[in-house]
């Protein structure tokens, strides 16, 4: 995978303009908090080819897709720094943590994800691309926040029931 997708965003744009098919410019479908009930997700493992998608979106009707592509910042790693100096992590992993999370800073101002999407016939079809960096930023917040809930679950009367 791409360490950008700078290049692959503005080929995108470009295809779509050639298919005559509308762009509207959204926000992520896919990680909205109503999240998708009805979502139907590309197999891009398998069919990583965005034009097969836009073939597709093209020979059921449709005349406009969605298309969001995310910017990285250094604030999503300023934020986990932050939760990172509160985790309940051995500190040989903190460290590894604290060192990735600083490296992934190289990549501020990279399109680290793009998203293409459409309606049809009450379901939403996304097709999502993401760097695998950003995928493992992802599983380093991931990591940090799931060491919280740890303490969370540690609950010292968990179990224990009162008869009154």
């Amino acid at each position: 995978m791409r360490p950008n997708l700078d290049a692959l965003h503005r080929e995108i744009q470009q295809h779509l303009g050639t298919r005559g098919l509308a762009v509207f410019r959204s926000y992520p479908r896919a990680d909205s908090d109503s999240s998708l009930t009805g979502a139907v997700f590309w197999d891009v493992e398998n069919h990583p080819d965005y034009r097969e998608f836009v073939e597709a979106a093209f020979a059921a009707g449709v005349r406009m897709v969605s298309l969001y592509a995310r910017e990285f910042t250094s604030e999503v790693v300023e934020n986990a720094l932050a939760q990172l100096s509160e985790a309940d992590l051995e500190r040989d992993e903190r460290k590894a943590v604290d060192v990735r999370l600083n490296e992934m800073r190289a990549y501020e101002g990279f399109t680290c994800q793009i998203e293409l999407s459409f309606d049809h016939a009450q379901r939403t079809y996304v097709f999502e691309v993401r760097t695998e960096w950003f995928d493992e930023l992802n599983d380093l917040v991931e990591r940090i926040e799931y060491s919280y809930q740890d303490e969370e679950d540690e609950n010292p009367l968990s179990g224990y029931y009162s008869n009154n």
